[in-house]
């Protein structure tokens, strides 16, 4: 096996000094020239770099309506945003629902009867049960009982027609059950 040699250190670089003149400690800790470029910094000692904080105000020559424009713009990092609904609709226009008034468009618009959608197993099984895709668990339980109740044999003398159509209620209200019908 070949044995290999790692190249030799590279001498640490000195550190660099504070940038302040009268200042000769290392500068560890970096602070910003200018609010507009950020390629320059000052290395300052950690006594210097706290006075220059102290001292320096980002916002320093801006007017107030400079200073809270950039405020704002800092809400999305200065990135560009566009008011909803102005990508080719029609302003006012609104591509979706809001029922609770999150986006205080005005007053809610009552809520219809809303009708779930439903698979076609499902709407078999409502139909058995002789209900409307509207229809609550409630009036789903209610029709079975008011059915098993109807169509039970001690109830119809064991006739056999009642039994068969009593199964097919069981198998539907099963199927409107585990199928997550609520």
């Amino acid at each position: 096996m070949r044995r290999v040699i790692p190249p030799p250190l590279e001498p640490e670089p000195a550190p660099r000094g504070c940038d302040d003149p009268a200042c000769t400690a290392p500068g560890l800790h970096r602070a910003p020239r200018s609010r507009d470029s950020h390629a320059g910094h000052y290395w300052f000692c950690l006594d210097h770099v706290r006075d220059y904080n102290a001292s320096w105000d980002f916002f320093e020559g801006m007017s107030q309506h400079d200073i809270e424009a950039y405020q704002q713009s800092a809400t999305t990092w200065h990135r560009p945003t566009w008011r909803m609904n102005t990508n080719g609709v029609k302003q006012g226009a609104t591509f979706f629902a809001d029922e609770f008034n999150f986006l205080g468009g005005g007053a809610p618009e009552p809520a219809g009867p809303r009708v779930r959608p439903v698979s076609g197993p499902v709407r078999n099984a409502l139909a058995v049960l002789d209900l409307e895709p509207a229809a609550s668990l409630q009036e789903v339980k209610s029709r079975y009982k008011t059915l098993a109740k109807r169509l039970h044999p001690d109830a119809n003398g064991g006739r056999r027609d009642s039994e068969e159509r009593l199964k097919t209620v069981n198998q539907a209200y099963t199927l409107l059950l585990t199928s997550g019908y609520a």
